[in-house]
């Protein structure tokens, strides 16, 4: 299997991704610091959302095989600047989190991540295990 790293704001769902991958018990925490496991890497938001903290993001990337970047549903503006895959040294995917929100708004996510550059865009909810599969069926091929 391919090792897949999470980057996305705080509250984005990484961490709930990251248990729903593992095939974990989802309970809520804030990600304090880089977790890196076998097969997936979840990283603080405040890593994407600081550009000192930023720098560690790319450091990370020589870690994982596959850039996931993270964008919830129901979240007012995106991070990720235009184009910005094309900094990554890994193939990037989307992730739009929180689809299942009253607030969600997937097609505009969809447009933030295809704005960002990456070509294949998943969409899950975590809680529900709904789009998990997916990712995993396309880290192991």
């Amino acid at each position: 299997m391919r090792k897949l790293i999470l980057m996305g704001r705080s509250h984005a769902g990484k961490t709930t991704l990251t248990q729903a991958l593992r095939g974990e018990e989802i309970h809520y925490y804030k990600t304090q610091d880089v977790h890196n496991y076998e097969s997936v890497i979840d990283t603080p938001g405040e890593y994407a959302q600081s550009h000192r903290l930023g720098k560690a993001l790319a450091l990370y990337t020589y870690e994982a095989d596959v850039v996931g970047i993270l964008v919830a549903a129901n979240e007012p503006y995106s991070l990720f600047p235009p184009g910005v895959s094309a900094q990554a040294n890994r193939e990037c995917i989307g992730i739009v989190t929180k689809i299942d929100k009253d607030d969600a708004n997937v097609p505009l996510a969809d447009r933030w991540l295809e704005l960002a550059g990456v070509k294949k865009i998943f969409h899950v909810n975590s809680l529900k295990g709904e789009g998990v599969g997916e990712i995993l069926d396309y880290l192991n091929n």
